[in-house]
């Protein structure tokens, strides 16, 4: 999703059940993240920032959230080098999810954000028709329809009282949250997600988020 200044976190609710929780990591910064450019399915490692935050979180992370029932990753090597950091420092073993990967754009896969919406109109088109696709790319539909049931069944496979790390993307992370709690994956324009940025969302009995984007940490 486009870069922004983003609050360090936005609370929306204050109490978390006896359930697992999922809490949702966005992977550390990488290149395309500092010029602006959408990297989508591409592969890419992280900058000396980006590592710099994974630490920062994996520290936090083992302070304040140990122990963890399990952790997931993406496939892409900025997710799973995130995920690896958190992992090394909670003592965990990293399961990648290959429908964690991030909304794929095809052709249009590392334009400047400006260029997708001064030529494309990328983010309006797709958000107003599901079922729009960038040549080669993917449609706000078929995210959405696996990426939600990616993370339900991440969820569904460990018990109550716990909490259970998945590190993913900005914009499929996005497109999950919009469809689980507002019910419409054109929602995900409201759910920008900072450079390892954590987030804890509940799923049972009715998906909520106890907060969303902290960055405090980093």
């Amino acid at each position: 999703m486009p870069p922004a200044d983003l609050p360090a976190a936005v609370f929306l609710t204050t109490v978390a059940l006896h359930m697992a929780n999922l809490i949702l990591v966005r992977h550390g910064q990488i290149k395309a993240n500092k010029q602006g450019h959408w990297h989508g399915s591409t592969d890419s490692p992280l900058t000396r920032q980006g590592r710099r935050q994974a630490r920062r979180t994996a520290r936090h992370i083992h302070e304040h959230f140990a122990p963890l029932q399990a952790i997931y990753s993406s496939p892409l090597e900025r997710c799973r080098h995130t995920a690896e950091a958190i992992a090394a420092a909670v003592g965990l073993d990293v399961q990648v999810h290959e429908d964690l990967r991030e909304y794929g754009i095809g052709d249009w896969e590392g334009l400047p954000f400006q260029l997708l919406q001064e030529r494309h109109r990328f983010i309006e088109v797709a958000t107003r028709d599901h079922d729009f696709a960038p040549p080669g790319g993917e449609t706000l539909r078929e995210v959405a329809a696996r990426i939600v049931p990616a993370v339900q069944e991440i969820h569904a496979r460990h018990g109550a009282d716990g909490r259970v790390l998945v590190v993913g993307h900005g914009a499929a992370l996005a497109v999950a949250l919009g469809t689980l709690l507002d019910q419409d994956p054109a929602r995900w324009v409201q759910y920008p997600f900072a450079n390892c940025s954590l987030t804890e969302l509940v799923l049972s009995p009715a998906p909520y988020v106890n907060f969303f984007n902290a960055t405090h940490h980093l």
